[in-house]
């Protein structure tokens, strides 16, 4: 599949965008370098530099790079997934990026967090995947189970993983977590970890048994209520910025 001219900018202008309005662009560049998983080499040696003056940006050594740096950036990391086969450019360009009524926060993080720190915030109970909390998570999505099971159509579930699957889907009134577990099983697109939350009752053998199937993480939040929940997820997203 090869994505059209117009996607291929758009994605482009909103990963630079991302970076020129950042807080911390270096970190910002750092995240999407990752997102793209592209090393720091593979990265200077598209811009035609040393790996150590990658590192000096995005470790903040330098002075924020400029409006002409960051689009060689971009123009680098997407040019390395391209000659791959451009997984990532096909996979963040199909995917729209505004919330739908089904969903109650969707954010990605300026800098990337832990699976760990994600489920400390949210008073997890970690049901699959305990040795996964130190790997990075990019983003989150609160989605409403109820209304996404009645009216998401399968091309509109690309839209939860907002602009990259490596992110926490949060479940929200869930009873027993067969259905969202389904629905991660049948997308092509997996998360990092699978949060559940709402009147808990025994969780469904066959949830637990998809989620180490597919080899994604699975916890319980504990949270009383949603609005601690987004408000908790909040708190982590400001301690990226």
């Amino acid at each position: 599949m090869v994505v059209n001219d117009p996607a291929r900018e758009t994605l482009a202008k909103r990963i630079a965008g991302d970076i020129v309005l950042s807080p911390s662009p270096g970190a910002t560049m750092r995240k999407w370098r990752n997102l793209f998983q592209v090393s720091q080499v593979e990265a200077a040696e598209g811009l035609g530099l040393s790996p150590s003056v990658v590192s000096d940006y995005e470790t903040g050594r330098r002075r924020s790079p400029g409006s002409a740096f960051i689009r060689r950036f971009v123009t680098a990391i997407m040019e390395i997934d391209e000659a791959r086969g451009g997984r990532y450019v096909q996979q963040l360009a199909r995917i729209s990026l505004d919330p739908g009524e089904v969903f109650i926060d969707l954010r990605e993080f300026p800098a990337p967090v832990t699976i760990g720190e994600v489920c400390e915030a949210l008073k997890c109970d970690v049901l699959v995947g305990s040795e996964a909390l130190s790997q990075d998570v990019f983003g989150y999505t609160v989605i409403d189970s109820i209304k996404a099971i009645t009216m998401l159509s399968g091309l509109d579930f690309y839209r939860i993983f907002g602009a990259s699957s490596e992110r926490a889907l949060v479940f929200v009134g869930v009873s027993r977590g067969r259905s969202p577990m389904i629905a991660v099983k049948i997308s092509p697109f997996k998360p990092r970890i699978v949060i559940l939350h709402g009147d808990l009752g025994e969780i469904d053998p066959l949830a637990v048994s998809l989620a180490r199937h597919e080899g994604i993480p699975l916890a319980i939040s504990r949270m009383e209520t949603v609005e601690e929940l987004v408000e908790a997820l909040l708190g982590v997203y400001r301690l990226t910025q």
